[in-house]
C-alpha cells in the first residue's frame, strides 16, 4: 500500500511540475525539432535513407517473386481470383428483382 501511495504522490508531483513548464517548454522543443528537421543535412540523410529503403524493398520483392515461395503465393492468388462466387455472394449478384 505504501508503494502505491508513493507512486501516486510521484505521479501527482510530476504532473504539477510538468504543467508548470507548460506550453512554453513544449513550443521550445517543437521549434528546435522543426529547426533540426529543416536542416539540409538532415533532409539529405532522410532522402538517402528513403532511396535505400525503396531499393531494398524492390530487390526483396523481386527475390521473393522469383523464389519457390513467391511462385506458390502467385499461383494461390491467381487460382482464388478465378474461383466462382460463394453462395452468400451469389445471392446478391444473381439479378433477382424485388
Amino acid at each position: 500500500m505504501r508503494g502505491k501511495l508513493m507512486f501516486v504522490t510521484g505521479l501527482a508531483a510530476g504532473f504539477v511540475l510538468g504543467s508548470r513548464a507548460g506550453r512554453e517548454k513544449y513550443e521550445e522543443i517543437r521549434a528546435n525539432a522543426k529547426k533540426v528537421w529543416e536542416n539540409p543535412t538532415v533532409q539529405e540523410a532522410a532522402g538517402v535513407a528513403q532511396a535505400q529503403a525503396t531499393k531494398l524493398y524492390s530487390e526483396s520483392k523481386d527475390k521473393l517473386q522469383s523464389s519457390k515461395l513467391g511462385e506458390k503465393l502467385q499461383s494461390s492468388t491467381s487460382s482464388s481470383d478465378s474461383q466462382p462466387l460463394t453462395s452468400s455472394n451469389s445471392s446478391t449478384t444473381s439479378g433477382s428483382s424485388i
